[in-house]
């Protein structure tokens, strides 16, 4: 860590950032023997399976991004290996703002989401991040406790199929709430407007409507159902394409929706931590299912 630093710096304080799931996140102070101070993120990844591939996928996108207009922290050294740190990491600028998950104010944020994912899907690497993995499959789907047990036979169904062509988009592959930070709130009311879009370590290649499915089904268990339709009504607006037809459409907000049946608790447990305490993993599957329910019931 040290060696990255100025000759006249060290760290003066280490603040946990939470809202993490695969690894440990720390704003670390650095200062100056001038008085001056500077703030970085070190990304720890403590027994993360995929670690070493995470990172150096981190690495390259942050690279990458340095010239693009995206918001993202610009990267400062990673050690995929554990080469010189004690767990596998990455050191990077740390961005202002925060994230918001709160429902207040859900209608100004999401077209901002929309715009900004459109953003990113527009960019054209030179080379392309590795080809998207599946998060789920058929046979790992956990039906949630009290749901239609026919309705979701029929969404796993869904998924038994081969995915339908797609023509591939650079993909931040998590994007979500908790992973875009907005300026903090002035005294006065002003628009909300997004300062960063961290977390690039599952960067991928493939079809843009695997990008807004995932925003979609985190909008739906944070704010209901609805508002995972929404989100992808507001992409399209922001300029962004998504597949020629409903059918193919629902494919990927059916895979990416069921994927979640696995890691509710997971999932919801950083939502709480940052205030959303009747986010149970109870109401969160409930949830689940009805946004489910309202996928495989939306005509194509």
């Amino acid at each position: 860590m040290n060696r990255h630093l100025k000759t006249d710096e060290r760290i003066l304080t280490t603040e946990t950032l939470h809202g993490g799931i695969t690894a440990e996140i720390r704003k670390l102070t650095i200062g100056a023997r001038d008085g001056g101070t500077r703030a970085l993120v070190l990304r720890t990844f403590v027994n993360a399976e995929h670690a070493e591939d995470s990172l150096h996928r981190e690495a390259d996108a942050l690279t990458l991004l340095t010239e693009t207009a995206v918001p993202a922290p610009a990267l400062i050294a990673a050690d995929p290996t554990a080469a010189h740190c004690e767990h596998p990491s990455l050191l990077m600028t740390h961005l202002a703002g925060r994230t918001i998950l709160d429902d207040e104010g859900a209608e100004a944020r999401v077209p901002l989401l929309a715009r900004q994912l459109a953003a990113i899907h527009a960019l054209r690497p030179t080379e392309r991040p590795r080809t998207y993995t599946a998060w789920t499959t058929a046979d790992t789907v956990v039906t949630p406790k009290g749901a239609d047990a026919t309705t979701w036979a029929a969404a796993i169904d869904v998924i038994r199929k081969p995915p339908p062509p797609y023509e591939g988009r650079f993909l931040h592959r998590d994007f979500h709430p908790g992973n875009v930070l907005f300026a903090a709130r002035s005294p006065s009311p002003a628009p909300p407007r997004i300062t960063g879009v961290v977390d690039w370590a599952t960067t991928s290649w493939g079809p843009t409507d695997l990008d807004v499915a995932h925003c979609s089904t985190n909008l739906a268990l944070l704010h209901g159902p609805e508002w995972g339709l929404r989100f992808a009504e507001a992409y399209e607006e922001a300029g962004g394409t998504l597949a020629a037809t409903a059918h193919a459409r629902r494919y990927w907000q059916v895979r990416d929706a069921l994927a979640f049946s696995e890691e509710v608790a997971s999932v919801s447990q950083p939502w709480r931590k940052a205030g959303r305490t009747e986010l149970t993993t109870r109401a969160v599957e409930e949830r689940l299912d009805a946004y489910v329910t309202t996928l495989m019931t939306t005509p194509t």
